[in-house]
């Protein structure tokens, strides 16, 4: 009776539904789970050592990069353009150089912050607080984790997660996702940015900034008994391993966005809402492939700014950009719209229904924000001769 092959460091026979990868040493092949290498990695080694071939032949190599848009397949000498957010590409980026954003970022105290500010100098370029003293915002102690997010949202409730490499979405379950990022051996890049924790016992510890109570739509004038719920964007939870890539995008409804990292670090890709850089972006974003197009090589001018653990960025409405994660990262965000930039939120929103684009963020009833503003300052100028530029440029927009 004939013996059936087997392989492996399992020592099992060939099955066609596990993928395998062949060692270019001793010829034996090698289920991916086994050895450590995911189908998804395959096509960037040029040359494959198994474990113990490793030790006489060395490591494994990965294939040489043509350039930033491209790297070989090694399939038929074809070319195959780097996909945003791949191992290849965050390396890429990692080594690139990009104007500070010293020239575009305002840096205040907390203090500073206020609406009197706003309203005299605008809120038409990012601010940057070093400290969160003075922003009458309310953060948990550093000693907060991520396994406290499970325990005060819920391990069984379901999140949306990125998979950063493919830029593919899926569900799963807090719990499971805490697990990957404790993990010691992780197989993936995986984000989670959307976590809305509003109705959430961690909504207790959470307080958005006061500048930011003060200014937004939802807050302020939207009916407690309104047949709409109010949009719930005030609280995000952002939970993002090391390399973890958002690709440039605006923010739902032309909303202005605020970050504060708890732990960790983000690096933020700034371009300016110019109509110029609007229109490449949304040229850009209608491309099929504009997965494998780095949207900073299109425009004058993308400004990278840093931001460190304890520190807090305020994003006005319409600015595009994309964030990087270099290390394990604990942040927290919120959206808002408000009357300091009517036009440019209305801008931002008309580009976002032209583009149809599915956001993990969305800004839901932005519509029907705009009524109620509306309404409300119907009410409030019924009968004066005057009002402010500011004021009447924004009721004209919405």
């Amino acid at each position: 009776m004939a013996t059936v092959p087997v392989y492996c460091i399992c020592r099992l026979p060939y099955d066609v539904t596990q993928f395998m990868i062949e060692c270019d040493a001793c010829k034996d092949w090698f289920h991916g789970s086994c050895v450590g290498v995911d189908e998804d990695e395959a096509p960037d080694i040029d040359i494959y050592h198994c474990p113990n071939c490793e030790k006489t032949h060395g490591k494994s190599t990965l294939k040489k990069k043509k350039s930033w848009n491209k790297h070989d397949t090694g399939q038929s000498g074809d070319v195959r353009p780097v996909q945003n957010g791949s191992q290849v590409f965050i390396k890429e980026l990692r080594s690139r150089t990009f104007p500070s954003s010293e020239d575009v970022v305002v840096k205040l105290s907390g203090s500073q912050l206020t609406l009197d500010y706003l309203e005299e100098n605008g809120f038409n370029e990012p601010i940057l607080i070093q400290k969160k003293d003075g922003l009458g915002m309310a953060m948990p102690a550093p000693t907060f984790y991520v396994s406290d997010v499970e325990n005060y949202v819920g391990p069984d409730v379901l999140v949306d997660v990125v998979d950063v490499t493919k830029q593919t979405q899926s569900k799963m379950k807090l719990k499971e996702f805490v697990d990957f990022y404790y993990s010691t051996n992780r197989k993936k890049v995986l984000n989670v940015t959307n976590l809305e924790f509003s109705d959430t016992r961690m909504a207790n510890f959470v307080e958005s900034p006061q500048i930011v109570r003060t200014l937004s739509w939802v807050e302020n004038y939207w009916p407690d008994d309104a047949l709409l719920g109010k949009p719930k964007v005030s609280k995000y939870c952002l939970i993002c391993v090391k390399d973890s890539y958002t690709d440039f995008h605006i923010e739902c409804g032309g909303a202005s966005v605020w970050y504060h990292v708890l732990k960790g670090e983000k690096i933020f890709f700034l371009i300016k809402p110019t109509s110029a850089n609007l229109s490449l972006y949304e040229r850009w974003r209608s491309s099929s492939n504009h997965s494998e197009m780095f949207f900073a090589d299109q425009v004058d001018k993308c400004y990278k700014c840093t931001l460190k653990q304890g520190q807090t960025l305020f994003i006005p409405s319409g600015w595009i950009n994309a964030v990087l994660t270099p290390v394990d990262c604990l942040a927290f965000s919120g959206h808002f719209v408000h009357s300091l930039s009517v036009e440019m939120q209305m801008r931002a929103y008309e580009v976002e229904k032209r583009l149809k684009v599915a956001s993990l963020t969305p800004f839901p009833n932005f519509e029907t924000a705009c009524w109620y503003v509306g309404k409300y300052y119907l009410e409030r100028f019924k009968g004066e001769a005057h009002i402010t530029k500011r004021t009447a440029v924004g009721l004209r927009a919405i």
